[in-house]
Formats: C-alpha cells, structure tokens, sequence
C-alpha cells in the first residue's frame, strides 16, 4: 500500500498546480477541471490514506497482531468498483494488498512475530 501510494504520488506529482493551489485556486473556484482533478489524485485523495493504513498494518504484523479481514474486503470492493467505474488503471495494483490481508484473515496462521513470543 505504501508502495503503490509513492509510485502514485510520483506519476501526477509533476502535474500538480502547487502554485496556483497554495493561492487559493482551489478554494475560490478558479482552477481549472484539471487543476481539480490531479488535487483529487493526490493530497485530496486516498494516498494518504493508503501510507497510513499500510504502515498500520506494517505495525500490526510486526507486534504479530492480525488486521481485520474487512479491511481486505472493503479494499477489494474498492479496487472492483473503481476498475468497473474508470476500466483499467492503477486501481489494479489495489488487488495485491487487498487479497493479500484477504489470504491472510483465512489462513488464520498467526504471524511470525506472533509465534516467537508464545514460545519465550
């Protein structure tokens, strides 16, 4: 998740009006569709989000806590129901992390950090 919110924030960072937003732009409805548009594909939009979802669940696995499986369920139902909105796009890549808490929540193996201090 973090992975694919920096490579994100690489692809539509160059593109981004800082100027014309830090002037109020965005605020006073003069920036262009646009302007509003790369605003939502970047601090308006969900890659923030995903940096902080991925290290909480970076965290989690490291105190070898699981993450809830609604977690990979509502992202898989975010990743589907942006590709079905918009077709093929980044959003693919949302299938990785999304299927991989899924696996995970029906393993139901405890992570390693998990199982190391059950046996100290």
């Amino acid at each position: 998740m973090i992975i694919i919110s920096v490579l994100h924030t690489v692809v539509f960072v160059g593109a981004a009006p800082w100027a014309s937003w830090l002037a109020g732009d965005l605020r006073n409805g003069t920036a262009s569709s646009d302007s509003v548009a790369t605003f939502w594909a970047l601090p308006g939009g969900w890659v923030v989000v995903l940096v902080l979802l991925g290290l909480l669940v970076s965290r989690a696995g490291r105190q070898g806590q699981h993450v809830p499986a609604y977690v990979g369920w509502a992202m898989l139902a975010w990743v589907v129901f942006a590709v079905f909105l918009i077709g093929p796009s980044g959003f693919l890549f949302g299938f990785v992390p999304a299927g991989l808490l899924i696996a995970a929540s029906l393993t139901g193996k405890r992570p390693a950090a998990a199982r190391r201090r059950v046996r100290s």
